[in-house]
């Protein structure tokens, strides 16, 4: 992989939340694996109902996340990671994202978390396990909504 001026080396995912439970071999291999990419000023990252099927790693820059119904829906920083569920869910983007700023990122798709998940098994399921993680913690302020819609004795059946 060629070497990001914000991330130089596979100590620097250190920095990203979502892989703050890799040990120095986790992070080794999934380094190996991502591919850098840029983004000018303005420019649009992906657009809401493009193919979700890549982890984007916010290495450097700010990018605005906004969907058609809602808008503006906030701003990520450098340290932010987006998209992490795609890599095992075959679905399209709810959102866009656009560079508020100059960008560089760092990208695995889900050919490269197949092969992660072939050449590093142990890595691969520290990573679903901390995209498992984010999905809970996302979810927990929205329990008793969902506890509520479900507490009837109908039971609903979907598939």
């Amino acid at each position: 992989m060629s070497e990001l001026a914000g991330a130089a080396n596979a100590e620097d995912l250190k920095r990203f939340s979502l892989l703050v439970e890799f040990n120095q071999q986790d992070r080794i291999d999934f380094w190996e694996l991502l591919e850098p990419r840029s983004l000018a000023d303005g420019e649009t990252l992906f657009s809401q109902n493009d193919e979700a099927d890549t982890l984007y790693l916010l290495v450097r820059g700010s990018l605005r996340i906004r969907s058609e119904a809602g808008g503006r829906l906030g701003l990520l920083w450098a340290g932010s990671a987006l998209g992490a569920i795609s890599l095992m869910t075959i679905g399209s983007r709810q959102v866009s994202a656009v560079a508020e700023s100059d960008c560089e990122l760092l990208l695995l798709d889900r050919a490269g978390f197949m092969r992660l998940a072939e050449d590093a098994p142990r890595t691969a399921c520290r990573l679903a396990e901390a995209v498992v993680v984010e999905l809970a913690t996302g979810l927990r302020p929205n329990l008793a909504r969902i506890e509520d819609a479900f507490s009837s004795d109908e039971i609903v059946l979907s598939g």
